[in-house]
């Protein structure tokens, strides 16, 4: 009987902790609520929701969780993405597996349609992206007497890796197949050095695609992947559909605590996610220890010595130009006013002022880019007088986000946040505006 004297002081122990674990949660929610506005400007409780998982405040560039390789060899194109859905509402890979609302030919609806035609690579396509979504560009123009009550259809011919002469051949290739375009804009420069450059140091030739994506296919095809990146490519499958149910979670969370809490998480999935995609690029780019030299069924053109960077900037530089030559000509020949615009870097130096906290994001000492950057962006400026004597309406975009205090980039590669983005579509927009302003109508 006499342990019952001690349930009171057991009673009391309990509602203290009860009563702290309450206070600390109302304390974890009010955090959260503040820290949910300071990153969204809207109360938690009361806020816009979405089914769009881009907007739940977690950068997901680059990520397909429905997919574990999401590239396909194309016999044309190099490669292309897999025809399949995108967690963006409203936009799929499409039948020729670019990302659009449309498959293609795309055939105008109403005479008011003006039908861009966008050429590039990663950067091309999130341009793509935001400019179907926010309609910069059309605003701009619809200023413009000719363009008054004109509906922009953005017609992307871009994917992640891309560079001369795919922007080329993949316009090309649709205008044989009676895709009509009234203008066309060609975002690129940073692919051409970065990814040429890697070609080179792989033993491919500089204009083949891309080394860093059509070799883990070829290597697939060839059944010559590593055990490194076999095993990290089953990292990256089973990491998926964490990502996916983890996104779910996040976007029905009823508390502010439970919106943090499953944001920190997913960040860490993706930030794993990426680590393994980085190590992926690595390892399939290395020949497997046995059948190294076995013949592949997929031809490529090698470089055998490789070049030495005196001679690979310039021929890489001469390269790009002369492709956006060939692109103008082909375009003025169908009456198509051509746009060429050189995409800022973070590698390539600018008056641009980054913060400590960018510089984490922003770069990265073993970047494969910034060497090739830092090298070959001088050199593709000494070929825009050669591109304006050939009459195209060049347009450098190095150093647009200069005046920009707010952190522009989401990675250590090319990647822009949502200000960065914002700023090239008008940067793009102006320069189109400026050209088409003195022009009849489409």
């Amino acid at each position: 009987m006499k342990n019952f004297k001690f349930f009171p002081q057991v009673q009391q122990g309990l509602k203290i902790g009860l009563i702290n674990l309450v206070v600390l949660f109302v304390l974890l929610e009010i955090g959260s609520l503040i820290f949910y506005y300071s990153k969204h400007q809207q109360f938690y409780y009361t806020r816009e929701r979405t089914e769009d998982l881009q907007n739940l405040g977690v950068n997901l560039e680059g990520v397909r969780v429905g997919e574990s390789i999401v590239e396909r060899l194309h016999p044309y194109f190099g490669y292309i993405q897999k025809p399949g859905p995108d967690f963006r509402p409203g936009f799929k890979y499409n039948n020729y597996g670019f990302i659009s609302p449309y498959d293609y030919p795309y055939t105008k609806t109403n005479k008011n349609q003006v039908i861009v035609g966008v050429l590039g690579g990663s950067v091309a396509g999130n341009y793509s992206i935001y400019e179907v979504q926010n309609k910069i560009l059309e605003k701009k123009l619809q200023q413009l007497p000719q363009f008054k009550g004109k509906e922009l259809i953005i017609i992307s011919l871009a994917t992640g890796g891309y560079k001369q002469p795919q922007q080329l051949i993949t316009l090309n290739y649709l205008l044989s197949l009676g895709q009509k375009f009234d203008l066309v804009i060609n975002i690129d420069g940073f692919n051409e050095v970065a990814l040429a450059n890697i070609n080179n140091q792989n033993g491919l030739e500089f204009a083949m695609p891309s080394s860093s994506h059509v070799q883990a296919l070829t290597g697939l095809a060839n059944n010559s992947l590593s055990t490194k990146a076999l095993k990290t490519l089953l990292r990256i499958k089973d990491n998926k559909p964490k990502i996916k149910n983890a996104l779910e979670t996040l976007k029905d969370c009823p508390l502010a605590a439970c919106n943090a809490v499953m944001s920190l998480y997913v960040e860490d999935l993706v930030k794993n996610y990426r680590r393994d995609v980085a190590r992926f690029e690595r390892y399939r780019q290395k020949p497997t220890e046995e059948g190294s030299t076995a013949e592949s069924v997929i031809y490529f053109y090698m470089q055998n010595p490789i070049l030495t960077d005196a001679k690979l900037f310039p021929k890489i530089a001469n390269h790009w130009a002369k492709s956006s030559i060939l692109i103008h000509e082909v375009l003025k020949e169908n009456n198509i006013p051509y746009f060429h615009i050189l995409q800022p870097n973070q590698y390539y130096p600018t008056k641009r002022v980054f913060s400590e906290a960018e510089k984490k994001v922003a770069f990265s000492q073993d970047s494969p880019y910034q060497d090739a950057v830092k090298k070959g962006y001088p050199l593709l400026l000494k070929e825009v007088n050669e591109l304006k004597a050939n009459q195209i309406n060049f347009f450098d975009g190095v150093a647009i986000l200069d005046d920009t205090k707010e952190p522009a980039y989401i990675d250590n590669c090319c990647h822009y946040q949502k200000i960065g983005e914002n700023i090239l579509s008008n940067f793009v927009a102006d320069s189109v505006v400026n050209v088409l302003k003195n022009q009849p109508s489409p």
